[in-house]
């Protein structure tokens, strides 16, 4: 990862650490290198990372990072307090969306929250030149699906979800969802 691509995942990372409380039980679906966990490292009681881009099993201190795909890759005893997804949902095709949210309410606690970020539109084209100019890796634009964010809350609908938060951040480029499993 590029400086860039860093101080993004930091900044989507500082935006949900308000929603994690002492102890809680992560989940953080398109984990990368685990550099959530580093960050939350004291505060969360386990955590545990899914990426399809890892190359192996890890093990951190309170966590482990499992390749593969979200919900397959999850060991079976996890109940989640907070699953994580920053920016991951633009990258789930539409007719896998839906099996997506099905998924998180199996695994998520009572009261549990999933807390996602998704770029607005416009960061696609910012992307493509920030990517041009070598700023920036890993980006996988071509799998945005032409994603809006206003369409996040059809994707965790009532009466299995309540809408906590929508906020947008860094000048508008950013959203930050926060549903509560009813």
């Amino acid at each position: 990862m590029k400086f860039l691509d860093r101080y993004l995942q930091s900044a989507r990372i500082k935006r949900g650490r308000p929603f994690v409380k002492q102890g809680d039980v992560v989940v953080d679906v398109g984990c990368a290198d685990g550099a959530m966990f580093k960050e939350w490292q004291g505060l969360i009681g386990r955590g545990v990372g899914v990426d399809p881009a890892l190359d192996k099993h890890e093990m951190g201190p309170n966590y482990e990072l499992c390749p593969g795909n979200f919900p397959e890759a999850v060991p079976n005893d996890v109940q989640a307090d907070l699953i994580t997804m920053f920016a991951v949902l633009e990258h789930i095709p539409p007719e896998r969306q839906a099996e997506l949210a099905k998924a998180c309410s199996a695994m998520l606690k009572p009261g549990g929250r999933i807390v996602a970020t998704v770029p607005s539109p416009r960061v696609d084209s910012i992307l493509h030149v920030l990517s041009a100019l070598r700023l920036v890796d890993g980006i996988a634009v071509h799998e945005h699906y032409g994603f809006r964010p206003d369409k996040v809350p059809a994707i965790f609908p009532a009466p299995a979800y309540r809408l906590e938060r929508w906020q947008r951040f860094q000048f508008g480029l950013n959203n930050l969802f926060v549903f509560v499993k009813v």
